[in-house]
């Protein structure tokens, strides 16, 4: 059939929609419809036989569900309507949730099932619960509806309220009142519940020393008290305030500003610098047991002859000083006597490589970016190097870019089923990329392939990166139940110890000392980092400013200069509507401003 997907962005749903349906032989258009003119030209010049809707925040116009079978994947259960269900799934405390995909009709969210599944829900905020249950529920939503479609023969059962199993119902935005944090009366689990149910957007708006400020990245804390609403510690970032019956980390602030666009997520110690001066920062040692609950981006832990070494960075960002600071972790892995160090990133994200949002915070771009880039060069050496141990990267979370480069570094590279990887730069405005990739992904997939992935800027399944050889073997999710996460690193374990403890582990070893040998003698790895840097160097400070253009755009929310809006699939959907030479000037205007490039530094 011809699919197209009618999508508010290409988010991590609507790619693993694409690459599911893809798999299955459709072929599949996606475009991205923020009004309803482009909507109508993305089906009038792609003729699709199904419209499907991943994640679409517009109505569409009667015009096109009436001449069309439009199916919307929407979070909620069956009866749900409205565009803040997630939000109020985590406000309401609902131990379990699910996903719908109903038929467009006059009012939002009530046409025809055409399929539904449920999860349980887990104490997270609504981001984290989107990439995981949600996704993994829209799927399977997704592919029964597909072929419920495709067979012509099935009718999808109307919305009816009477039905004693119907449990949902219309519900309003959530007012910005009812999210409000009252630091003298809350408690900890009620402000986690209120930051978490706005995680992604909008936040949750509040004020702190006088600054109006969005909250991110809510963590319990289980063992600092003060008195309440006050800052009483920060770390790596985050920020520690208290509450009437504990505190609560906030990773990550943004300042309110009048227009959206000048401003945008950022650590909360460095939004609050100016006010934190007399608030201590108080560091936990990577190797220390804690078993309060508190706020740790990188933790290493020691079991059975196994390192696990792991991180956790919000969306998956990795700046400069946590570059720095999981190298250090890996390199304390390498002196420990143990046989295999196991890379465990997060249940969100595994990584998405260099840290955008700081470097276009940073009071000089460019030089933020090499810094960056260098750092995430540093990790991935002390990782290609570990000749004496056999290195796992174990991913859970999708990953892009650097990220993907990243995880093959590690001898063995295992992913759960559903993630998406996208193992590319060029949509970064032309960046060319580092972490080694130039040896590292050639060695796995083969030079042509390497070319075609990093040149297409296409995101694959798990299925498609194992046949390839991109990587080694993919962790089945046999449910939608909670604890998916904690099965996975049980079957993360069991194969590390099954390799530590293998009669042939002392071959293995000798063979990757013996090729990693080989190789230098072929190229040093420090050429390959010479030659990819020289790349870098040019996309920061050479005449071409696509990258900064590119970041500033991403960062702030706007229109990429030079990015066909309205398709990013094999096939396009439209033309390029919205991306015409007003707002690609407003772009150009908004990276000039952000003193983004400067031709200084000499070729590397």
């Amino acid at each position: 059939m011809r699919i197209l997907l009618l999508s508010s962005a290409y988010n991590s749903l609507t790619q693993h929609a694409h690459i599911e349906l893809k798999a299955l032989g459709h072929q599949v258009g996606v475009a991205v419809g923020t009004t309803g003119d482009a909507m109508r030209e993305a089906v009038r010049q792609f003729q699709p036989d199904l419209v499907l809707c991943p994640m679409l925040a517009q109505v569409i116009p009667r015009d096109l569900w009436e001449q069309h079978t439009c199916i919307i994947l929407h979070p909620g259960i069956t009866g749900d309507r409205g565009a803040n269900s997630l939000d109020w799934a985590i406000l309401n405390e609902e131990k379990e949730w699910g996903v719908t995909a109903v038929q467009a009709a006059e009012h939002v969210d009530s046409g025809p099932i055409w399929a539904t599944y449920e999860f349980k829900m887990r104490a997270a905020s609504k981001s984290s619960l989107y990439r995981d249950e949600v996704s993994r529920a829209a799927v399977k939503a997704m592919l029964v509806a597909v072929r419920r479609f495709e067979s012509r023969l099935f009718v999808p059962a109307p919305l009816d309220y009477s039905r004693a199993e119907i449990r949902g119902r219309y519900r309003p935005f959530v007012p910005t009142a009812h999210r409000q944090i009252d630091w003298q009366c809350d408690s900890v689990a009620t402000i986690l519940r209120k930051v978490r149910s706005g995680d992604g957007a909008p936040g949750v708006l509040d004020e702190i020393g006088g600054l109006p400020v969005y909250l991110y990245g809510a963590h319990e804390e289980g063992t600092l008290v003060g008195k309440p609403g006050q800052i009483i510690a920060q770390r790596h970032g985050a920020i520690c305030r208290a509450a009437v019956d504990g505190a609560v980390w906030i990773s990550h602030l943004k300042e309110q500003r009048t227009r959206p666009d000048e401003t945008f997520k950022l650590p909360a110690a460095m939004v609050l610098a100016e006010q934190l001066a007399e608030v201590p920062e108080v560091p936990i040692p990577i190797q220390a047991e804690v078993r309060a609950a508190t706020f740790r981006d990188i933790w290493y832990e020691e079991r059975n002859d196994i390192g696990y070494v792991n991180f956790r960075f919000y969306n998956g960002a990795m700046g400069t000083d946590h570059c720095r600071r999981l190298e250090q972790a890996m390199r304390y892995a390498r002196q420990r006597p143990t046989k295999v160090i196991v890379l465990f990133g997060g249940q969100d994200f595994w990584s998405n490589g260099i840290h955008l949002n700081l470097i276009e915070a940073a009071a000089d771009p460019a030089e933020e970016s090499w810094r960056n880039i260098n750092a995430m060069d540093d990790f991935v050496q002390s990782l290609l190097t570990a000749t004496d141990h056999v290195t796992v990267a174990a991913m859970y979370g999708s990953a892009g870019a650097g990220g993907v480069m990243m995880a093959l570094g590690a001898d063995r590279v295992l992913a759960r089923e559903g993630i998406v990887l996208n193992p590319h730069y060029k949509g970064m405005g032309g960046l060319y990329g580092s972490e080694y990739w130039t040896y590292s992904l050639p060695k796995r997939v083969g030079a042509d392939l390497a070319e075609q992935l990093t040149e297409q800027c296409l995101p694959i399944s798990v299925h498609e990166a194992k046949a390839i050889g991109l990587i080694d073997d993919i962790v089945i999710q046999d449910d939608l139940g909670n604890g998916s996460f904690g099965r996975f690193r049980d079957q993360i374990i069991r194969i590390a110890e099954n390799l530590a403890h293998s009669e042939h582990f002392g071959s293995l070893i000798a063979r990757k000392r013996a090729g990693r040998e080989a190789d230098e003698q072929v190229k040093p790895l420090e050429q390959y980092r010479l030659e990819e840097l020289t790349e870098m160097n040019q996309n920061f400070w050479g005449d071409d400013p696509s990258y900064h253009l590119a970041r500033c755009a991403f960062v702030r929310k706007q229109p990429r200069p030079g990015h066909l809006k309205c398709s990013v699939a094999l096939e396009k959907a439209c033309g390029n509507s919205g991306c015409d030479d007003a707002k690609r000037a407003a772009a150009n205007r908004c990276a000039l401003a952000s003193r983004g490039w400067v031709k200084r530094r000499p070729a590397a």
